[in-house]
């Protein structure tokens, strides 16, 4: 049987940003419809950082992401994401294609941002920030920009010449490099992008209306946000499994300093519309991402389609074995 093999190059030329966030969207929408399975991720913790095996079924396709988070690789010239997905047939479980997961991963990342945006951020809103410039922000700011009018950009990371050196790439935008207070407090719409360990915005900086994507916390101990802040917000997850065990919300949760009662529900029942989002101009709305492999899988299973449209790939002859096995 035929088994396709696309690498990130040939991946990248099948889909564009706006086609990415559409398939997430539409993912999003059928999680909160009840139409996909996920268990949670499965952590192997590692000397350096970790592995995770994430699979899913969505609709149409099956199948699990394997990926890497090793916030010392770019130190050793790697990527610290890196990530296979491979496919399925579910009404057989045959083998479908193996694809590069690292641009995947990347972009399915920032549409889940750009989302978010869309439907909790303040219909008004121009000003976006960033605190951290590592290799997701720049699809997540660009991946947000197909969604809202971005008047200003604000860059903040501890290590000023990467944040100068986004600001280059993003020169379609005016563009300030500031400090994470002023990062926070004058933005409509913040995005956190860190592997911090520890708080990194106080409660004391965000204004009333605010939109913040919290985007870093992805293993058990990891922060980005003040309590108090979380405590005082309209609080979404991707997914509550996974958020209370590795997003934004494990350290409050772990110490007592938040409960579930503070968390509204799930993004994906927002873009379902079975859950109401923000409520007025005033409120601030948080979204703590992790990352589901829904989201892979919907992206894929959108590669994978147009690539045997076009005769795209790798394809290779599958061996499956011992029929009897």
């Amino acid at each position: 049987m035929d088994f396709l093999v696309l690498d990130a190059a040939a991946i990248c030329k099948l889909i564009t940003t706006p086609e990415v966030i559409d398939a997430v969207e539409e993912v999003f929408a059928a999680y909160g419809r009840g139409e996909v399975r996920m268990p949670p991720k499965i952590y192997l913790e590692l000397p350096g950082g970790d592995l995770r095996a994430m699979p899913a079924l969505v609709p149409g396709l099956a199948g699990i992401k394997w990926v890497n988070s090793h916030p010392g690789n770019p130190a050793l010239g790697l990527p610290a994401v890196m990530a296979m997905i491979l496919v399925n047939e579910p009404e057989t479980g045959r083998p479908l294609a193996l694809l590069d997961g690292t641009w995947i991963t990347r972009e399915r990342t920032a549409a889940a941002a750009a989302i978010a945006t869309r439907h909790l951020a303040r219909p008004q809103a121009a000003i976006v920030s960033a605190i951290g410039c590592g290799g997701q922000t720049e699809p997540m700011l660009r991946a947000i920009g197909h969604v809202m009018k971005i008047e200003r950009l604000l860059l903040a990371d501890l290590d000023t010449a990467r944040a100068e050196q986004l600001a280059r790439r993003l020169s379609d935008w005016r563009c300030e490099i500031v400090d994470a207070e002023q990062a926070a407090h004058r933005a409509d719409v913040l995005c956190t992008v860190t592997p911090s360990r520890r708080p990194l915005v106080s409660r004391e900086w965000i204004r009333p209306g605010t939109h913040i994507n919290a985007m870093g916390a992805d293993a058990p101990g990891k922060q980005e946000l003040d309590p108090a802040l979380l405590a005082s917000a309209r609080l979404f997850v991707d997914d509550w499994s996974q958020a209370s065990h590795s997003g934004e919300l494990n350290v409050p949760l772990a110490n007592g300093q938040l409960s579930r009662e503070h968390v509204a529900g799930s993004l994906c029942h927002v873009v379902a519309g079975t859950l109401p989002g923000r409520q007025n101009d005033e409120q601030i709305t948080i979204f703590d991402s992790t990352g589901l492999a829904i989201q892979d899988l919907a992206v894929a299973r959108r590669v994978w389609l147009r690539a045997r449209e076009q005769g795209v790939g790798l394809s290779i002859l599958f061996a499956s074995g011992d029929a009897d096995a």
